[in-house]
């Protein structure tokens, strides 16, 4: 099993989506990126730690790519908009890809300039690919969110393989 780290503004919906996807075995909600440590969602909220709404992805690589990972994180989020997704704005809501190891950093960084080739979208893709700092788990009444209260705030993933 390997683990992926994706920011694409709202943790639930990003969450709920890579659960839907087959070959990922966990989707958990959390925040990395930041300036303090053990942040809370109150924290993030305020804007003042600069962690990103996060979901750490566990998957296996025999079954999914990393890559493939990546292509579908393109495809769930508008990845041209600054700190913003939707209603969502602020820096906890960044489009960002926080790679483990220097192979997820190549892949991540070829498929960004592949989309941005692709002329989807109007303006470029601000996407930000860091190493994968410490990840910490969020509040439990975060994971799962959409399983236990309904709703959705991202394409599903039923949707993008329908296409």
């Amino acid at each position: 099993m390997e683990k992926s780290l994706f920011g694409a503004g709202c943790f639930w919906g990003v969450e709920d989506f890579f659960l839907q996807v087959p070959g990922v075995s966990n989707a958990v909600s959390g925040y990395a990126g930041g300036t303090t440590d053990n942040p809370t969602y109150r924290l993030i909220c305020a804007g003042d730690t600069y962690h990103a709404e996060v979901v750490e992805v566990t998957f296996d690589p025999a079954h999914l790519s990393y890559g493939a990972l990546v292509d579908l994180f393109f495809r769930m989020h508008n990845p041209t908009t600054r700190d913003r997704q939707g209603p969502d704005h602020g820096t906890q809501y960044r489009s960002v890809i926080f790679t483990h190891g220097p192979e997820q950093a190549r892949i991540a960084a070829e498929r960004k300039a592949a989309v941005d080739a692709l002329g989807k979208w109007k303006t470029p893709v601000v996407t930000q690919i860091e190493p994968a700092p410490t990840f910490w788990k969020a509040e439990e009444n975060h994971q799962r969110y959409f399983q236990k209260h309904g709703g959705h705030c991202h394409v599903s993933y039923a949707e993008l393989a329908a296409e």
